[in-house]
């Protein structure tokens, strides 16, 4: 049973790299195998990039195993040169603090500690690596870890490859950072009995190097496992939008913006997504993209796809919300007060009271206050074009004050100039 996870990697694309997979098959039938994956705390949010390995600890906890997540303190102070063609900012320690305090929580939303724990659950376990890091001495560190790694070895990791050939080098603090990694598997391995570790492909020559080092030191067999790193068939950056990545935070990317993000996902994509990013079984997902490939212009496997993702990162109740300020945003029907309400947030809104809305010419005062228009003149031609719609109508051309039931229970008026410009009236 628990080297199903294996197949189930396998079917989805989740491998790039690892150990001897017939060692680790064998070990995984043995029984359950503590296994865990870093996140260095290099801002006060994961991003969508992390979605990846933080679902391949939860399918090793839904699978059994015991999952560690790693809150990089200690890590997070050098930063990883995987991946990058430059030298990271290095945090102060207030800042490190608070964005490791803010990764642990979004890693605690994925799995199951001392709460919600299920029948054969292994309670997963959350560490700081500045637990056995921080007060070590360098000369110490150099005696009980760099001693044990070559320098050849470390000049042959493609991260180090990859930095020295390029134009900005690599400092030794960057350099170091594998011996940091390194050490980290060892003392999850002699503290917690750690077997495995995991990571994207980036990370594999940090992790092979974790290897070596318990070999070395311990004498004991230790297995990696890398999953590639996501892209995106059009070329563009996954996870990135014109404002930006895109964050698990909510207050850094909406919920909406999210769910938009992975609904508005090319149809190359959408298969692999849904298999590497969602917990949706395997035989599910070709459901899915069987009714998807009948009428793709529905997007079926789309939806599926933002709401799963959405409901792993915000929960249930963050996606219907997303949903409703959708269909506030591209319906055809008048919203309801439940929709105007989700779209809270997601678009610029303006606190009015009664007074603000009356008179002949209250459609004008509120274009203006809104800012949607520049000037009353602005708002009278705005109007004469057709370019208003309130509560997704469009308002005729001679039309100054608002319709007498514009107001939405008494709470919400959704203003529209041209086709992207909303704006939300809220009676306080």
């Amino acid at each position: 049973m628990s080297a199903e996870i294996l197949d189930d990697l396998m079917a989805r694309g989740l491998v790039q790299d690892s150990t001897d997979q017939d060692a680790l098959r064998s070990r995984l039938e043995e029984g359950p195998i503590t296994v865990y994956c870093g996140f260095d705390p290099t801002a006060d949010s994961l991003h969508i990039g992390h979605l990846v390995p933080l679902l391949l600890l939860r399918r090793f906890q839904d699978a059994g195993h015991r999952a560690v997540a790693l809150a990089g303190g200690a890590t997070g102070m050098v930063g990883d040169p995987s991946g990058r063609s430059d030298e990271r900012n290095l945090l102060d320690g207030s800042t490190l603090t608070l964005n490791v305090d803010a990764v642990a929580a979004q890693l605690r939303a994925f799995l199951r500690f001392d709460g919600g724990l299920r029948p054969g659950d292994e309670q997963a376990v959350l560490v700081d690596n500045r637990e056995w890091t921080e007060g070590v001495e360098v000369l110490d560190f150099l005696r009980d870890v760099g001693k044990h790694v070559t320098v050849g070895t470390m000049l042959g990791k493609e991260s180090i490859r990859s930095r020295l050939a390029g134009d900005q080098g690599i400092s030794f603090t960057e350099f170091s950072y594998m011996l940091l990694q390194a050490n980290d598997f060892f003392e999850l391995h002699a503290r917690l009995g750690c077997e495995m570790q995991v990571g994207g492909s980036d990370q594999w020559g940090n992790i092979t190097a974790g290897i070596d080092l318990i070999r070395r030191r311990s004498a004991a067999t230790a297995h990696g496992l890398t999953v590639p790193l996501v892209t995106r068939a059009d070329g563009a950056k996954f996870g990135k939008t014109t404002d930006g990545a895109v964050w698990l935070d909510a207050r850094r990317t909406l919920p909406y913006e999210l769910h938009q993000y992975f609904l508005n996902v090319d149809d190359r994509d959408v298969e692999r997504f849904l298999l590497q990013l969602t917990l949706v079984p395997v035989e599910e997902v070709a459901e899915v993209m069987a009714d998807h490939i009948v009428a793709p212009e529905r997007r079926i496997a789309q939806q599926r796809l933002a709401d799963e993702v959405c409901s792993l990162v915000h929960g249930d109740e963050a996606t219907q919300r997303a949903r409703l300020a959708a269909s506030g945003l591209f319906g055809d029907e008048i919203p309801t007060a439940e929709v105007l309400e989700a779209l809270r947030g997601v678009v610029p809104e303006t606190i009015v009271s009664i007074v603000d809305v009356s008179g002949v010419e209250s459609l004008i005062d509120v274009l203006v206050l809104s800012e949607l228009c520049s000037s009353r003149g602005d708002a009278r031609r705005t109007v004469a074009s057709g370019g208003v719609r309130v509560n997704g109508v469009r308002v005729g051309e001679n039309v100054t004050a608002l319709p007498d039931d514009s107001v939405v229970a008494d709470r919400f008026v959704l203003l529209q100039k041209g086709k992207r410009s909303r704006h939300l009236l809220v009676f306080g």
